[in-house]
């Protein structure tokens, strides 16, 4: 499969319509992968031509209430208490016993009310217009395509890697959503929501085509050939382990020097939280980055306040000099421009600093993670995950980010990460999805077992 035939083939029979939501960037982020699977283009269900009032009205009041809320966390005692208020109502219950867990919540009885009482129906008329299957990266447009009669499959990807009760709708034993599950433990956590396993695809996280290079993964390869040099610069891991590589990523892959300086890439969540930790990093970095030992990449999104924080703080640390050299600010005015730029910037990323949100799956591209401190209940999940993998690592104090950092690559671990990243995560994703909706289930490929933790 190349590049070229598989763009074309899709922009002439496009397959499904592909709808996620303009909140955050999880859920954008997941279905920017599957363009080339939409009809016409990713639709926001809370933001697209047309959309009635009322429906813009509930949709708004939820993603406020989540920005302000994520901000103001911040806030000694009482934001912390506000946030654990907020984070039970998606709360995820402790797997072990296993248990039915089918029983519905009170959020999505709040849902389903609301799209009883005529919210969402706009949308899936207009859906139903030229009925396709319908691919889903947030349950509550798979919730409106069901109770308004949906003509066509309805499919829901989730975007964790353990999901809430919140994903599953009140009666789920006879839903007609079918599930994509990012990993195994989706899976059981679905089933045991009541969710009949001939409706849930173990398909994997669908990541950028454009760092991938399709089918033989040719992009990553040569991306992760010159990241493990930088990864690993007394070269501990690579001398012992240079037969594994080989295996993994071709011997035409093997690096002797770096086509760049170590780069990090700091990025925030989309309501703009721990903007701050960027600054701190870059400061405990500045002898190093003046001395064109490192790179960073501040990721703002598309929030241009974060964007101007970044970069007068930059300056005032005296490394103005150093913005688009040294140190570059990812920003977009889009969401779209925004997701460019970053997939474009991962190619010559050798580590993420992150907390652990959807771009934990990010590690199957060979890019290790340092989690800055998580988030709600989802990415408490998420960190497990990464840390039972072995391909990311909990930050330490970032005031001191320039001594235990260079430790860490001096024993070679990150070289190590990234090689656990690209072998227990997986890369095919996007390609399953498609292949699913395609109805060509035994091209689909399996994920390693690795994934269940």
């Amino acid at each position: 499969m190349t590049k070229t035939k598989t763009n074309k083939q899709t922009k002439k029979n496009p397959k499904a319509w592909v709808v996620s939501v303009d909140m955050g960037y999880g859920h954008q982020r997941a279905a920017y992968p599957l363009k080339y699977l939409a009809y016409q283009k990713i639709i926001d269900a809370n933001n697209y031509r047309g959309i009635p009032e009322r429906d813009k009205n509930i949709w708004r009041q939820s993603r406020r209430f989540y920005e302000f809320i994520s901000r103001f966390k911040k806030v000694p005692v009482v934001g912390r208490w506000a946030f654990n208020v907020f984070d039970k109502l998606q709360h995820i219950e402790d797997f072990y016993p296993k248990r039915d867990l089918s029983n519905s919540t009170f959020q999505v009885n709040r849902v389903v009310n609301l799209i009883k009482d005529g919210w969402g129906k706009h949308l899936i008329d207009k859906l139903e217009k030229n009925p396709l299957p319908l691919v889903t990266t947030f349950f509550v447009p798979a919730f409106m395509a069901q109770i308004h009669d949906y003509s066509r499959e309805i499919y829901c990807l989730a975007t964790d890697t353990d999901i809430s009760r919140s994903w599953v709708m009140d009666h789920p034993g006879v839903s007609r959503i079918n599930y994509f599950a990012p990993s195994y433990r989706v899976v059981d956590r679905l089933i045991l929501y009541g969710i009949r396993k001939d409706r849930i695809y173990l398909t994997g996280f669908p990541l950028p085509i454009e760092n991938l290079g399709y089918d033989g993964l040719e992009v990553l390869k040569n991306d992760l050939g010159y990241r493990l040099v930088n990864l690993d610069p007394k070269r501990k891991y690579l001398t012992e382990y240079r037969h594994a590589i080989e295996v993994e990523i071709g011997r035409q892959n093997i690096r002797r020097k770096p086509s760049h300086p170590l780069t990090l890439m700091f990025a925030v969540g989309g309501a703009g939280a721990q903007k701050e930790l960027g600054i701190r990093i870059v400061q405990s970095l500045k002898t190093r980055i003046k001395r064109n030992e490192v790179n960073i990449n501040l990721v703002a999104g598309i929030r241009n306040e974060v964007h101007q924080y970044f970069k007068s703080n930059v300056k005032a640390l005296g490394l103005g000099a150093m913005l688009d050299k040294n140190i570059k600010i990812i920003y977009g005015n889009t969401k779209p421009d925004y997701f460019e730029k970053f997939n474009k910037a991962l190619r010559t990323t050798d580590i993420i600093w992150t907390k652990p949100s959807e771009l934990s799956f990010y590690v199957a591209l060979g890019i290790p993670i340092i989690m800055s401190p998580p988030i709600g209940s989802q990415e408490i999940f998420n960190k497990k995950w990464l840390t039972t993998i072995g391909a990311a690592i909990s930050q330490e104090n970032p005031k001191y980010a320039d001594q235990w950092l260079f430790d860490w690559l001096d024993s070679g671990w990150f070289a190590e990460a990234a090689m656990h990243g690209v072998r227990e995560a997986t890369q095919y994703g996007a390609y399953n999805i498609e292949k699913i909706v395609s109805q060509k289930q035994e091209e689909v490929r399996e994920l390693k077992t690795v994934l269940q933790y």
